[in-house]
């Protein structure tokens, strides 16, 4: 799941992934059924948001990606607001990308919890599909840089590996998700947590799409944190969208619910 800076909150849940910080380069190399390649077409924006489950397929070669957002969490009896939740994402090579997390802030809305910058992550992202014209299959590597503010920051140099996956079940239905791996450093010894995800999404109208989404966090240490996550993304224009999320908890260690919004847009930096 997404992945917060400091280490309670990381076990609460966020990143990246959701769990994520300095300069990603994304790369989309989108193809065709019928062999086009994306150079060939105008680009639409794909996100990794709003869902905890990244989009299996890059950014376009020279285009620049930006996703942003801001969610609202209860969890442990605090309220926590996370911004600007910006992920950088530049394609790099036909099916290669760039990942860069830019640091996010935690501002304590109640419980008087700690407040500060959360660290930096840079990561790169390799599209393994297309398979077989509908399945298609990414790999991610992540490295969480520890740059926050001393309450938030992990300490650590946390590494993570994120496979995300999508299949077309029919023209509207999509079948998603994620098989992850992360390390992350918690109170100064690392705790392997697996992840896994799945997601149903429904393309309502050309531009709009909604899903609903299962995700659970399965550390070493400690209990399990599981989520049911609802959200929908609607595309402004080709290169520019809006998203909107909403989710609550399934086990104890969960955030008791989140609420989110967002927007991202995608523009060409190199000719």
């Amino acid at each position: 799941m997404r992945r917060v800076g400091s280490s309670a909150k990381r076990r609460a849940w966020f990143r990246r992934g959701w769990a994520v910080s300095l300069l990603a380069i994304v790369l989309s190399a989108v193809v065709d059924l019928h062999g086009q390649t994306a150079a060939d077409a105008e680009p639409t924006i794909a996100t990794d948001r709003p869902s905890v489950a990244n989009s299996s397929v890059v950014v376009p070669k020279s285009y620049l990606q930006i996703e942003n957002g801001l969610l609202i969490t209860r969890i442990g009896g605090q309220t926590v607001l996370d911004l600007p939740e910006t992920d950088l994402r530049f394609g790099l090579l036909g099916k290669t990308e760039l990942r860069f997390s830019v640091p996010d802030f935690y501002g304590s809305l109640s419980g008087g919890g700690p407040s500060g910058f959360g660290d930096s992550v840079i990561g790169v992202k390799q599209q393994l599909g297309p398979i077989n014209g509908k399945f298609n299959l990414a790999a991610i590597f992540f490295l969480s840089l520890p740059t926050g503010a001393n309450a938030i920051s992990s300490h650590g140099y946390d590494p993570g590996l994120q496979f995300p996956w999508s299949r077309q079940i029919s023209t509207n239905w999509t079948a998603s998700g994620q098989v992850a791996f992360y390390w992350p450093t918690v109170g100064g010894a690392r705790d392997f947590t697996g992840e896994t995800t799945f997601v149903f999404d429904r393309q309502l109208t050309k531009p709009w799409d909604a899903f609903v989404e299962y995700a659970g966090d399965f550390p070493q240490r400690g209990g399990s944190r599981q989520i049911l996550h609802f959200g929908s993304a609607y595309k402004v224009a080709p290169r520019q969208q809006i998203d909107f999320q909403v989710a609550a908890g399934l086990s104890n260690a969960a955030p008791t619910v989140f609420v989110g919004v967002g927007y991202s847009f995608l523009y060409r930096v190199v000719k």
